[in-house]
């Protein structure tokens, strides 16, 4: 990446920039399987802003206080009696009928039916401590139950990991009219942690953010398939604390939505976007009810289990892997092919939003990986997690677009969604209709978002052939 983009991050986000040493950061986190916005939140507190030089005894002497790399002690440290600090990622399940509050941290070997959150602390931190999987620093300790027959390990204390409690938006659009569409685009994959470098050209970059653009939108449904090795797995479980991965093993309604038995919410609930990574590979167990509850929150982010019920603004994306030529493109027309059988129907497809051509990204090499000053992961991602709820890109997509008359309501909302998540990517700074440069608009935003809507109602329509390929008419105002 040029110096001056670097100098520009310096100038423009000092206190939300670092340094990226690779090579060093590997060295320092050995032992150790940390999200890179964990990891970047820890070199933080030890980085000297003036140098890039990390203090790596500091840090080295607070990861094994809290993030120890033999995972086996911690637990005979508590049995033993020390009362043990930890930055970790656990989870939580919420039994209101029996009044049971209890956390598992697996890394850790401390099971679900061994953690207690104790009443103090749930009321402490009722509106943070839900189900799901959550990140943060804990104190355990071994401690009586209520009744006092048995020992459990009790949180006794939680601090949520969140470095930025806000950030501003505001902060973000005045900082963004200080780069060109190009330097911008370059930031943005510089801070997925890729050296934008090694892409060929900016259609390759494109492909690669638009990766992000279920980040930031709400309900915003995608598909990718993708060659292996151009880094799907990496950027959705590293980038972000708000997203959940399944990769692999079985997938249930319950586990998706609602379990009627436990009354608990399904891992839909309480994040930002759920990915269904190597989707081959995953068994769908009772595919049939699962598949008419996609249908009905895909639609509408609301579905009915078992007369609950449930609603989120989660999104949902489906990548998989697909068959190329020797010049890298789809051995077959027919790209919903590589599906499950399952999901290979056209109702459901249709109403994904979005599709990825992965096949068009680079194979991610270690040449690629960013080296040098960028912003960042946990504030892009605090970044990208605030931008879903800011509805003012939206609007301005509302002041900018005609839709034909009869145009249909599927296609419409995708194409809405697709460019609005793109204006607040690559746009920030456009507040309103003066601030917009149309030609921008129509070859960043607009023409993508057609393009995107457009693969997936022609693939629906190899499915089946009554389904229309004819995409509305789209003009500016």
């Amino acid at each position: 990446m040029k110096e001056e983009i670097s100098n520009k991050i310096r100038e423009y986000f000092s206190a939300m920039s670092i340094y990226k040493d690779p090579e060093k950061t590997n060295s320092v986190f050995a032992g150790r399987n940390l999200p890179s916005f964990v990891k970047d939140y820890l070199l933080k507190r030890y980085l000297n802003i003036q140098t890039g030089q990390i203090d790596t005894q500091g840090l080295t002497q607070f990861l094994d206080k809290v993030i120890p790399a033999k995972t086996g002690s911690v637990k005979d440290r508590i049995i033993s009696g020390e009362e043990v600090v930890l930055l970790c990622r656990f989870n939580i399940y919420i039994d209101l009928v029996k009044g049971q509050k209890q956390f598992a941290i697996p890394d850790y070997g401390i099971k679900l039916r061994e953690g207690i959150i104790p009443e103090y602390t749930y009321r402490k931190h009722q509106g943070e401590l839900v189900d799901g999987e959550k990140w943060g620093i804990v104190k355990l300790c071994l401690l009586p139950d209520d009744i006092g027959t048995k020992n459990h390990v009790q949180m006794v204390d939680y601090k949520p990991f969140k470095p930025y409690s806000s950030v501003d938006v505001n902060y973000l659009a005045e900082a963004r009219r200080h780069f060109s569409i190009n330097e911008w685009i370059d930031l943005i994959i510089s801070a997925m942690e890729y050296d934008p470098d090694g892409f060929s050209n900016l259609t390759q970059k494109l492909e690669f953010v638009t990766r992000l653009l279920i980040f930031i939108e709400p309900r915003l449904n995608v598909i990718e398939l993708a060659p292996k090795g151009t880094g799907k797995s990496y950027v959705f479980g590293n980038l972000s604390k708000y997203g959940w991965l399944v990769s692999g093993g079985k997938v249930t309604r319950a586990k998706l939505f609602y379990d009627k038995s436990k009354q608990q919410n399904g891992i839909i609930k309480n994040h930002d976007f759920t990915v269904f990574d190597e989707i081959q590979t995953i068994v769908f167990q009772e595919p049939a009810e699962i598949q008419a509850a996609l249908k009905s929150y895909l639609e509408s982010g609301k579905t009915t289990i078992d007369n609950n019920e449930f609603s989120s603004e989660c999104g949902l994306m489906l990548m998989g892997n697909i068959p190329l030529t020797a010049a890298r493109m789809p051995a077959s027309p027919l790209y919903f092919d590589s599906l499950p059988q399952n999901f290979r129907e056209s109702a459901l497809l249709d109403r994904f939003h979005c599709f990825i051509e992965g096949w068009l990204l680079p194979r991610i090499d270690t040449s690629m990986i960013f080296h040098g000053w960028t912003i960042n992961v946990e504030y892009f991602s605090e970044i990208l997690h605030t931008m879903r709820t800011v509805n003012r890109y939206s609007l301005l997509f509302d002041q900018l677009v005609n839709f034909e008359g009869k145009a249909d309501v599927r296609d419409s909302k995708a194409i809405k969604r697709i460019a609005t998540a793109y204006m607040k990517l690559l746009f920030p700074n456009w507040t309103k209709p003066e601030d917009v440069n149309k030609e921008d608009f129509m070859l960043y935003c607009l023409d993508p978002a057609v393009r995107r809507r457009g693969i997936i109602k022609e693939q629906c329509h190899n499915i089946d052939p009554e389904f229309k390929t004819r995409m509305p008419e789209v003009c500016l105002r």
